[in-house]
């Protein structure tokens, strides 16, 4: 078996995030995490399914015994986004044009083959290397983390560095906005259309706040800013309101996602900014679920490791999201790294190039063989 076979059996067991519009009804992480168990067990690693929702586990795999050493984990998510709309087969894992094409190749099932493919080359070596390496493969990172959440709360003071699965081309990512995601109500009367004035109409109401607050909140997010990250930013992403056009609408909603600089996050983040303009509106935030941002100083010792086995490895940020984030801040230094492009992450047409997987797996593989020498201790 290659890495590149290794990802097509991945890419071929479904493991769609069940809580956002999956479009299949082969939904879960549980198929996906009992294959991996078998694999990992068959390589020689102590692996533990640890259920965090119902049939929904984080896996961890260690090759070494816990006694005392210094322990690093690879750290990918089990879980895909939505395959609804696709415009190829989300499950073949099929070779075309020197790609693997299906959900998952680049987010994030090419970074854990090659994450697998490196533990793979050097198991043995790994009971007695100087630093202990697990494999970690999280749930639920496609919708509220709740993998990597309770991952931290457990089992974050047994390691002293994380290297989260991500496509980012095998750079070094490390640092990673936070995010805000809140629903803006507004509430009003339903009346029927011929007689608007007897009604209240809440989209209208919605839509005033939205025109009023929306750029005053940019221009303050504006103010945010990181040398590597740019500035923080807000994005009306979903507005919903009323039922049919001859009925006055009594709610409307709008969802925000605000991305969140470091500075913003130790100025207390972005919900308060959010509430202060909007006091005196006709308006209630629901729902809201901050985020933190990630940031590892790019110089970090591990982070010099990492481009010691790949010198063409930058440290770079980025503004996206990911377990990394959870890890740090419950003080796991962390970055984000793995083959792949983030550009084809969810998009209808999920693909890796061949490539690229394979030079991933050669460079955990490098990697890891570094950690295996006993002048690394």
């Amino acid at each position: 078996m290659s890495a590149t076979e290794l990802l097509q059996h991945l890419v071929r067991i479904p493991s769609v995030n069940p809580d956002n519009a999956p479009g299949t009804d082969q939904t879960g992480e549980g198929w996906l995490a009992a294959w991996l168990k078998d694999w990992l067990e068959g390589v020689g690693a102590e692996v533990t399914l640890e259920e965090v929702r119902p049939g929904r586990p984080n896996l961890i795999a260690r090759f070494a015994p816990r006694d005392g050493r210094p322990r690093i984990l690879l750290g990918p998510h089990l879980d895909t986004v939505g395959v609804g709309g696709m415009t190829i087969d989300p499950f073949s894992a099929e070779i075309r044009d020197g790609r693997i094409w299906g959900r998952g190749t680049s987010d994030t099932k090419g970074p854990m083959a090659a994450m697998l493919w490196g533990l793979r080359a050097h198991a043995d070596a790994l009971r007695a290397a100087p630093v202990a390496v697990d494999f970690v493969a999280f749930m639920g990172e496609e919708s509220c983390q709740w993998g990597s959440k309770e991952f931290a709360a457990r089992h974050g003071a047994d390691y002293e560095f994380a290297i989260v699965g991500e496509p980012t081309s095998l750079d070094v990512v490390h640092t990673t906005k936070g995010s805000l995601w809140a629903t803006l109500r507004c509430t009003g009367k339903a009346a029927h259309s011929s007689q608007p004035e007897r009604g209240d109409n809440a989209v209208m109401k919605l839509a005033r706040v939205l025109t009023t607050v929306e750029p005053a909140l940019a221009d303050q997010l504006a103010t945010f800013t990181h040398p590597v990250l740019g500035r923080s930013t807000v994005n009306v992403g979903l507005v919903r309101g009323g039922s049919r056009p001859n009925i006055v609408p009594d709610l409307a909603e709008a969802e925000l996602d605000i991305r969140v600089t470091p500075a913003l996050h130790a100025a207390g983040g972005a919900l308060p900014l959010l509430r202060d303009l909007l006091d005196g509106h006709p308006v209630e935030v629901l729902g809201p679920d901050e985020k933190p941002p990630m940031e590892t100083p790019p110089d970090h010792p591990w982070i010099e490791r990492l481009r010691a086995a790949r010198p063409e490895s930058h440290p770079v940020g980025a503004p996206w999201f990911s377990d990394a984030a959870h890890l740090s801040y419950a003080g796991v230094p962390s970055v984000c790294l793995g083959p792949g492009s983030i550009d084809q992450a969810h998009t209808c047409d999920e693909f890796i190039e061949v490539e690229a997987l394979e030079e991933g797996a050669a460079f955990f593989a490098r990697f890891i063989a570094g950690l295996c020498q006993p002048e690394f201790a």
